[in-house]
């Protein structure tokens, strides 16, 4: 079995609000649930600038034994705070190298055997960001991390041959935005993927559909769906 999240009680140390926080699980490669051990006896902090490295935290999972990073978990106060969750013995990141097979404890998989992808709900603009490098895992990428150079609008993901956009914006992604992910993942020699929340101007999807770039739209629920052949392909077959 993976690790199963549990219940604490957190206080907000600017309202002094009581609640009962329980943190988020999320699959991992073989399937099973990984939530992050929380602290009983830590006390809540308050996030005030958001810094990508503490954006995430290592956790093992309890089933196969691999170490991956998983979104550290956090609470929004009705007070209008943003709490960051104490965790209990945190681990640094590290490559997996002689871990246990990874043994399924799922049963629903695709035809490439792959655990179904688990999404996250998206209400936030960090959930959507959130939700794509979870895909973007589930296809096989690794080493994920916030992408050295800003894209114009958005958020950038990079991993071990892929550059990612993440725009959790309200307006379709343009033919602009298209083609400054497309050129930026020219000049690192690198492949890129487009998530939107809104969808795409049509110009921009003939455009991406020129320049072989696949995009994917993301639904509310977290799950992202393909929106042109490449992206098609790209769900099926993975990395």
């Amino acid at each position: 079995m993976g690790r199963m999240s549990e219940s604490v009680p957190v206080r907000c140390p600017a309202c002094r609000r009581e609640h009962v926080y329980a943190a988020p699980s999320y699959p991992c490669v073989c399937g099973a649930p990984v939530a992050p051990p929380l602290d009983r006896r830590g006390a809540a902090t308050v996030v005030n600038h958001r810094v990508w490295d503490e954006d995430w935290i290592a956790v093992r999972c309890a089933a196969c034994g691999r170490l991956d990073e998983w979104p550290y978990p956090e609470l929004g106060c009705p007070c209008g705070i943003l709490l960051r969750i104490p965790v209990a013995g945190e681990q640094q990141p590290a490559e997996p190298t002689s871990q246990p097979a990874a043994r399924t404890t799922r049963t629903d998989t695709d035809v490439r055997g792959r655990p179904a992808f688990q999404p996250v709900t998206i209400r936030t603009a960090r959930d959507a960001v959130t939700a794509a490098a979870l895909y973007l895992r589930w296809l096989g990428y690794r080493d994920i991390r916030r992408a050295d150079q800003r894209p114009p609008s958005g958020i950038g993901l990079a991993a071990r041959g892929i550059l990612a956009q993440v725009d959790p914006t309200v307006r379709p992604a343009s033919l602009r935005d298209v083609e400054c992910l497309w050129l930026t993942a020219m000049t690192e020699s690198t492949g890129c993927v487009y998530f939107s929340l809104a969808g795409y101007a049509d110009d921009a999807r003939t455009r991406a559909d020129e320049l072989r770039v696949p995009l994917f739209v993301l639904d509310l629920t977290g799950t992202p769906q393909p929106v042109n052949e490449l992206a098609d392909e790209l769900d099926a077959t993975g990395c």
